[in-house]
Order: structure tokens, then sequence, then C-alpha cells
């Protein structure tokens, strides 16, 4: 059995799907079902057994303590995270809360698991941090990708408080021997991402006949991971990574926001047509405070040592992703209303 944290939300809920799909060895999914939590995005797991989902903060240390003692999990991959940059700048505390203070009480709680297991299990157990690549900071047009040694210079609350969280679980594995790991991916998209971030806000806006708001110029280079590829390398992470070691995630696909829009927009006149191009759309917005210019990640390291590489390019993975979001108009349309808020279930054992 595994716990995941965060297992409602976007890439939580693709992995924990993922993860069944390849397996049946049971998860217990804690999530608060804050804002972009969504039990929705776990429809397929509604009758799964498989699957226990708990609702609970990763700092409630004795609720913690308590599914690790009576499920005996095996690792723990730990995705809960306030994520969103726009909302660490208008509201720093609440990523300060979640990022650093919930992780350490996570930490702690694991910590104190871990010690207490016998022989196989302990050398065998495993805390997975799942972390991002704006911990680095930004880069300039012609600068080498981040790799695993590249300094962090993080930019934005958000970013801040996922290198405090960073440097929290490295801490863990130095002093105590917490046997971590931890991945710092690329900017992800896929099904179930909620409409906040680039990609299904400008889906959302464009199928409800809005504008495509975009920061500045769009020049902002990112480099985009398809969902589903950075499951498969957390499978990978898990499976065969070294304790105390970083492994960055990246899809190689580096394409400015504007020019993901604008192959958003010519994707959607073909599946989704309206009158005249949804390119006709696209509005300028003033920039964002402390916009970072570029990020690139080298997964060299990865690809090397674990034998992970994406299988979606961005043109396969943006594809996949629209017909999605056209197939799933409903939660999208639940999204919109804030409905998906007063769904509560839950499958398996109870804590």
């Amino acid at each position: 059995m595994i716990l995941v944290t965060g297992g409602a939300g976007f890439i939580g809920s693709n992995f924990i799907l993922d993860w069944l799909a390849h397996s049946d060895e049971p998860v217990i999914n804690l999530d608060q079902l804050t804002y972009a939590g969504n039990l929705d995005n776990l429809a397929p797991l509604r009758n799964d057994a498989r699957h226990v989902f708990v609702r609970g903060d990763i700092g409630e240390r004795a609720l913690v303590s308590g599914l690790l003692a009576r499920h005996r999990p095996r690792a723990v991959i730990h995705f809960a995270a306030e994520s969103h940059v726009d909302r660490s700048i208008n509201a720093p505390g609440e990523f300060i809360a979640t990022n650093i203070n919930g992780t350490f009480s996570l930490l702690e709680a694991a910590r104190a698991y871990w010690q207490e297991l016998d022989g196989g299990d302990k050398s065998a157990f495993r805390f997975l941090h799942v972390s991002t690549d704006e911990v680095y900071g930004t880069l300039g047009p012609l600068d080498p990708a981040f790799t695993e040694q590249s300094a962090y210079a993080p930019n934005s609350p958000y970013a801040a408080s996922k290198a405090a969280s960073d440097h929290l679980v490295r801490a863990c594995y130095h002093t105590y021997g917490l046997p971590t790991l931890t991945s710092n991916c690329s900017n992800n998209y896929g099904p179930r991402q909620f409409p906040e971030k680039l990609i299904p806000l400008m889906i959302a806006n464009a199928l409800a006949g809005q504008a495509l708001p975009v920061y500045g110029d769009g020049r902002q280079i990112r480099d985009w991971l398809y969902v589903g590829d950075h499951c498969a390398a957390l499978r990978r992470i898990l499976d065969a990574g070294r304790p105390g070691e970083v492994y960055n995630v990246g899809g190689q696909n580096e394409m400015s926001n504007i020019d993901v829009v604008h192959t958003l927009c010519d994707l959607l006149d073909a599946e989704a047509p309206a009158a005249g191009s949804y390119r006709g759309r696209i509005a300028h917005v003033t920039d964002r405070a402390g916009h970072d210019r570029r990020y690139a990640v080298d997964a060299g390291k990865l690809q090397r040592e674990l034998g992970w590489a994406p299988a979606e390019n961005f043109a396969s993975g943006l594809a996949r992703t629209v017909r999605w979001y056209l197939a799933n108009r409903d939660w999208a349309a639940a999204i919109a209303s804030g409905a998906y808020r007063d769904v509560h279930w839950t499958t398996g054992v109870a804590p």
C-alpha cells in the first residue's frame, strides 16, 4: 500500500488513476479538498476498494500518524501543495502554511513511522516529494537548462515555499536518514487540470465565448510536460530512484505561452469550430508581477540512470488534452459553478 497526499488535485489524481491502471497495490488518498481538490477527478474509482479516500490536512499530525500506523504504507508520495503563482502573490500565507509547515509536519510523521519499522520494511520505505522547476528561478534565452545542480533562486512566494519544502526534505535525509526522493518537474498539462492554469483556462474561456487573456507579450517560455509522462516518471523514481537524490522531470518541449495559445486556438478551430478563429479572442493583459521569463529542464539524469523518457510530444499531448476537455464538458461546468465542492464520497476502509 502507498499513501498519496493531494490525490484529488490535478497531478495527484492522474497519478492515482495511472497507478491503479498499472498495479493492484492499494492507495490511501489524503486530501483536504481545498478549491482545486475535486473528487470527480477520481470518478472511475468511486466503487474501487483499492482506493481509500480520507479528507484531511497534511498538517494534522495525529491524523497522518494514525493513517501510517493503521495502513502501514511502504511509501508516501507527497503532491499536496498550493501551486498557483497568482494566488501566492495575493495570499502568500496559505503557501507558507501548506507547502512549508504542512510538509514539515508530514515529514515528522513519516520519520517517526519509518524509525519504528523493522528490517526489510524499513530499508524499502520511501518518501517521494513532488516539487517544481520554479525553485531554480528564471533563465536567459541562451542559458542551459536547469539541472539537479542548479542553484535555487525562487522568484515568487509559491516558488520560495516549494524551495523551502525541498530543503526540509533534503535535511531530513541527511540528518535522520529518512529515505527521501525529490522530483522537480516542468509545467504539467493534461486532463483534470484546474482552470486557473494557462491551457485549461484558454480552453474554458474559448468554449464559453470569452476573451483569452495572455500575460504581457506572451513570450514567457516554459518546458511543457504531459501529465501522463510525469506519472510514469514518478512511478519509475519510486521504483528505482536512489534515496537522497533529486530528479528533474521535463517534457523536452520548450514553447512560449503565446505559441501555446496559438496552437490551442488552431486545435479548437478544428475540433470545436466557432464563428471566426479563436485567435481573434486573444487579449494581452498586464503582466504578472515578477513573472519568470524562461524555464527549461534537463531531464538527462532521469533518462540516463532510470531509463525514463517522455512518450508524448507537445502536439500529441495537447491534442489529447483538448479532446479530453471537449469530451468532459460536464466536468468543466461543475468546476465553473462550484458544484464539485459539494461532492463527498469514500471507498475502501474508513481511516
